[in-house]
C-alpha cells in the first residue's frame, strides 16, 4: 500500500476528484493548507496598498492505494492538475505499513 499526498491548486479539486473516481479511487481526504515552494507567494493589493502573500492557499489530497494502483492514480492527478505554470503543486508517495478497517477488523489491502 502507498499513501499519495498531492498539494494542488484549489481550482483543480473537482477535476481531480472526478478523475480519481474514473480510475476507481473511492476514498480520499482533502484539507485546506497554506504554503509555498518555488512560487514564493505573490503580491496582492488591498485598499490601494500592495503587500506580499507568502503562504499561498493549496489543497492537500491524501489517498491510500494498493501498490498496483499507484501509477494510474498519479497519472490521473497529473493529467487533471497540470497547467504548466509555477504553482501546479507536488505529489509525494509514501509507503504504508498496514491499514485496519475499524468496523470489521479487515487489514491490509482488504481494509481499503
Amino acid at each position: 500500500m502507498q499513501k499519495i499526498e498531492a498539494y494542488l491548486r484549489p481550482s483543480v479539486l473537482e477535476k481531480v476528484h472526478d478523475a480519481l473516481a474514473e480510475v476507481g479511487i473511492i476514498g480520499m481526504s482533502v484539507g485546506e493548507v497554506r504554503g509555498f515552494g518555488r512560487q514564493r507567494g505573490h503580491p496582492e493589493v488591498y485598499r490601494g496598498a500592495e503587500y506580499r502573500v507568502d503562504f499561498v492557499p493549496k489543497i492537500k489530497i491524501e489517498v491510500i492505494v494498493k501498490d498496483e494502483d499507484v501509477d494510474t492514480t498519479k497519472a490521473a492527478i497529473i493529467a487533471t492538475a497540470k497547467t504548466g505554470e509555477v504553482g501546479d503543486g507536488k505529489i509525494f508517495i509514501i509507503p504504508v505499513g498496514d491499514a485496519v478497517r475499524i468496523r470489521t477488523g479487515e487489514q491490509g489491502n482488504d481494509a481499503l
